[in-house]
């Protein structure tokens, strides 16, 4: 296909031109793009910096420091080449000098830089000044360039460093992007006028430009928070939206038999926390309404969501209607089958599981092959949902773990009730969520906190383990198994070297299972061969799962080596030790909620973290969990280093890859929360904004909320 010439290259270009027809692009390049996510001149603007460098202050010569990054202007008074004395390496040094000093400069395998520079050209250089004694001072490798550029997109200003991808670079998307950015007017802003006024936000393509090259550090903070802004707004729109659509729906009330309840709770072998109490009446009071419940039970590790969850179903039982539990996994929906079974084995109520690999009831061990569900409360896994299933009487929704259960399935529910009614939803995480998160992107749920242990849990101990004391480890774990106790060791990915040409390349392994394995065989041959060690992963059949499991929790199993399978939910009172091998390669969330597998019951339990990595972030990230218990500290800390996405998997729970906002800066969510609010009030359906209509749309399509 034919180029734009660089004469014309500014010339006929329009935003859904492909890259392939820019100057010096081609066929090879614009396949390079696409692995950045860029095939047109739009995705080009906007494949926004990841960060900054700051070369806009040219520092004199002579204060030149050892150690520091800097930007230096000079003459050229000398520059020569040579190959190394193992002539491996060619080294190119140069002479610089201004009004203050003279530097030397050395450059690396660029020999034709004797021939781009000539004596007496002026130079501007950014890199890092090193020391050696036989040297002096020397810039190191400095990106370089001559200053008859007044205008260098390279040089001479806040620079911008962009993701790459091998034969990339930085440097070379700068040069294509600056000279695009006159096409930055072409963009259509899609906020209200009325909004950038309100809030005093720059226009998009202002913005655009800015954040590529800005002209002052203000004018990048203006484009970075307009950015955010539209986020943020896309967000809070789609939460609105949903918002009225829950309003347009009617569900069942179901009364509340104070009698029946305050009967239940006082009969339980414990004592339900204040955080539990007040969750319950809340959900009790959402039941007792014609509008849907939207509610999401947000409990930390061990909090006791499960007995509030029972809570809400006898409140629905005592309607005469039905209640679905939707776990996750095969083995966490076993065991609230397990658990619901035990709270009520004084009712004649019937119980029912429901998995692609089971179907099994309270009162019948074997259930009929046809999928019409008449059992007063049925738990299962996402085969609650599939075609052909059929509630008689449906009236509550409790969703484990999977607290973006979208409009699509809520409707599919509906569908598959009998009754044709809109059920109550309750949703629950153990995952603990910062308050501007839920904000930000669970505005449409209410809200309800267990914020507090039951006054019998006990603390967990938590070790960083390095590799020189593994042994003192594995000796206190036999000294515990000698006491009658139990013990998890969770294996990680796989981590492997891929030999690229020149380089390596780390790469993790999917299947976790061959870690579980690999740690299983050591375990069972070499460390503890004495010891009945049992191996869980989640390839494994729902029976094999199921046998591993009763084992275990029959104390027929002395350690448990498992994937990340029994991250949530799974209750062994027994176990007092968990063991997490490659713990730097888990998000903190996730380490937290591998933690609260053990003290569950009176003894006193103990979390080892056993990593190989020598990393000081390593160290202090991991320090965060060996610090603290409380999961909402960690929840931020996590939030902090990874991003929302990460931690809550944006797949399931429709997460936006934020670029620029930060879920930490309340006040912008507030405003974000509260413009949406209005303009949804007055227009619900975005007619009078098609752009922001498509944004939305957009929006959707990608962070797949549904």
């Amino acid at each position: 296909m034919r180029t734009i010439s660089k004469k014309n290259q500014n010339y006929d270009l329009n935003l859904n031109m492909g890259v392939d027809r820019l100057y010096n692009v081609g066929r090879v390049l614009s396949l390079r793009l696409r692995k950045l996510g860029i095939r047109t001149i739009k995705d080009l603007l906007l494949h926004f910096p990841s960060r900054y460098e700051d070369l806009s202050s040219i520092k004199p010569i002579v204060e030149s420091r050892p150690g520091e990054s800097a930007t230096f202007k000079g003459k050229l008074l000398s520059i020569s080449s040579r190959r190394s004395k193992n002539r491996r390496m060619n080294i190119t040094e140069a002479i610089i000098s201004d009004d203050t000093s003279t530097l030397k400069v050395i450059f690396f395998n660029q020999p034709f830089l004797t021939r781009f520079f000539k004596i007496g050209d002026t130079l501007v250089l950014a890199g890092k000044v090193d020391f050696k004694p036989y040297l002096g001072r020397y810039l190191s490798n400095p990106v370089y360039e001559k200053s008859t550029n007044p205008l260098s997109p390279h040089l001479g200003r806040i620079v911008p460093i962009y993701p790459e991808t091998r034969g990339i670079s930085s440097k070379w998307l700068r040069s294509k992007i600056k000279p695009l950015l006159k096409l930055s007017s072409k963009f259509k802003d899609p906020l209200p006028l009325e909004i950038k006024d309100s809030l005093d936000l720059i226009d998009f393509d202002e913005a655009i430009r800015q954040i590529h090259f800005p002209d002052f550090h203000q004018s990048l903070k203006a484009a970075i928070h307009r950015l955010a802004f539209d986020e943020l707004f896309i967000i809070a729109l789609r939460t609105e939206i949903l918002k009225n659509k829950l309003r347009s729906l009617s569900a069942r009330r179901m009364r509340f038999k104070e009698k029946e309840v305050t009967s239940f709770v006082k009969n339980l072998p414990f004592k339900l926390t204040d955080a539990q109490r007040r969750s319950a009446w809340e959900i009790i009071k959402d039941l007792d309404n014609t509008r849907p419940m939207n509610r999401l039970l947000n409990g930390d590790v061990g909090s006791g969501k499960t007995i509030v969850a029972a809570i809400a179903a006898l409140c629905v039982y005592l309607n005469g209607k039905q209640t679905a539990i939707m776990a996750p996994t095969e083995v966490l929906a076993y065991q609230h089958y397990q658990n619901f079974v035990k709270f009520f084995q004084n009712y004649d109520l019937e119980i029912e599981l429901l998995t692609n690999s089971y179907h099994l009831s309270s009162k019948n061990n074997i259930m009929p092959k046809n999928k019409y569900l008449t059992s007063d409360i049925i738990i299962g896994t996402h085969a609650l949902i599939q075609k052909g299933i059929k509630f008689k009487d449906l009236a509550l929704a409790i969703i484990d773990e999977q607290h973006r259960f979208g409009v699509k399935q809520r409707a599919q529910i509906k569908k598959n009730n009998l009754k044709g009614e809109t059920p109550h939803l309750l949703s629950m995480t153990a995952t603990p969520i910062p308050r501007t998160l839920s904000l930000a992107l669970y505005g449409d749920l209410d809200i309800s906190i267990l914020d507090e242990y039951p006054k019998d849990r006990k603390e967990i101990k938590t070790y960083l383990v390095p590799p020189t004391k593994r042994g003192k480890a594995y000796d206190f774990i036999k000294n515990e198994i000698e006491k009658g106790r139990q013990i998890f060791v969770i294996c990680p990915l796989i981590e492997k070297k891929e030999r690229k040409k020149d380089s390596v390349h780390f790469t993790f392994d999917f299947d976790s299972r061959k870690a579980a394995i690999e740690e299983y065989e050591k375990l069972k041959n070499s460390i503890f061969p004495e010891l009945k060690i049992g191996l869980l992963h989640g390839r494994m059949r729902s029976n094999e799962k199921e046998k591993i499991m009763n084992q275990f929790k029959d104390k027929k199993l002395d350690i448990l080596v498992s994937t990340s399978v029994i991250e949530v939910g799974v209750d062994i009172p027994n176990a007092t030790v968990i063991m997490i091998e490659g713990a730097e390669r888990f998000g903190l969330s996730q380490l937290h909620q591998f933690r609260g597998r053990v003290g569950r019951d009176k003894y006193k339990s103990y979390c080892f973290l056993f990593t190989e990595s020598a990393h000081e972030e390593t160290k202090a990230r991991l320090k965060v969990i060996a610090e603290t218990s409380n999961g909402f500290k960690i929840a931020e800390a996590d939030l902090k280093l990874r991003g929302p996405g990460e931690i809550y998997g944006e797949r399931q729970h429709g997460i936006a890859n934020l670029r620029f906002a930060s879920l930490f800066d309340y006040r912008l969510i507030k405003e974000a929360k509260t413009e949406a609010e209005k303009l949804i009030q007055t227009d619900p359906r975005l007619i009078s904004y098609p752009m922001l209509r498509n944004k939305l749309q957009q929006f959707e399509k990608e962070t797949h909320l549904e």
